[in-house]
C-alpha cells in the first residue's frame, strides 16, 4: 500500500482540507528546481508575471501591484493556515524566482469541493522546459506522502492545452462527467467551462 493510504480513510483525507497534518518544510528539492517559501524579493518578479497577457490569458484579468502582493499574501497566509500551498520557485544559479507550483484549496462551491488542487503559474520565459511538470510532480508527492491526502485535483479551461498536457503528464485523469461552469463566472462567459482531472493516493504511478 502507499505510504499516502496507510491509515488515512477518505474522510480523514478530506479533513486534510482544513486541519494540517504535516510538518512544513522551507523548501523542496528537485532535479533542476528549488520549491520554497515566499521571500519579498519575490513580489516585483511575481506582478511582473501577473501583468503579462500571455501568462495570463485563461485567468479573467491582469493584475496590478496591489491585487498581485495581495495574491501573494494569500498564498503565504495558506502555508501556515495548513501547512501546505503554493511553493516560490527558482532555478539555483539561473533565476531566483519564475514563479509559483503548489497545492491549494479552491475558494469556490462546486461538485467536488471541498478539495485541493494542484496548480502553477510561470513566467513566459521558462515555458517549455518541463518545470511545471516537475515542480508539480514534488507537490504531489509531497501531498500525498506528507500531507496525507487521498486525492488531488486540478482544472482549467479547455482551450488551455499547455496546462493540460501538464496534468496528462502527471498521470491526472480525466472524465468529462467531471467537467464543470466555474460559479465565479456568469453564464456566456468565455472562461466558465472547465475540465477537471484527478489524481488519487492509490492511482499514481
Amino acid at each position: 500500500m502507499p505510504a499516502c493510504c496507510e491509515n488515512h480513510s477518505s474522510r480523514k483525507a478530506r479533513s486534510n482540507v482544513n486541519t494540517p497534518t504535516s510538518t512544513l518544510p522551507d523548501s523542496i528539492r528537485t532535479d533542476r528546481l528549488l520549491l520554497r517559501r515566499w521571500r519579498d524579493e519575490d513580489l516585483v518578479p511575481f506582478a511582473e508575471m501577473n501583468s503579462d497577457p500571455e501568462v495570463m490569458t485563461y485567468m479573467t484579468a491582469l493584475l496590478d501591484r496591489r491585487d498581485s502582493d495581495a495574491l501573494a499574501a494569500r498564498i503565504r497566509e495558506q502555508f501556515e493556515q495548513r501547512h501546505f500551498g503554493l511553493w516560490a520557485v527558482e532555478i539555483p544559479e539561473v533565476a531566483s524566482f519564475i514563479g509559483y507550483v503548489g497545492l491549494s484549496v479552491p475558494r469556490f462551491t462546486a461538485a467536488f469541493t471541498p478539495c485541493v488542487e494542484v496548480g502553477w503559474r510561470l513566467a513566459r520565459a521558462h515555458w517549455g522546459r518541463g518545470y511545471a511538470t516537475e515542480a508539480a510532480r514534488a507537490s504531489l508527492t509531497f501531498g500525498f506522502e506528507q500531507v496525507g491526502l487521498e486525492e488531488i485535483v486540478s482544472f482549467t479551461v479547455p482551450a488551455n492545452v499547455r496546462s493540460i498536457a501538464v496534468m496528462e503528464r502527471l498521470g491526472m485523469r480525466h472524465d468529462p462527467a467531471d467537467d464543470f461552469d466555474h460559479p465565479s463566472l456568469p453564464a456566456g462567459h468565455p472562461l466558465r467551462r472547465h475540465v477537471l482531472y484527478r489524481l488519487t493516493c492509490t492511482s499514481r504511478s
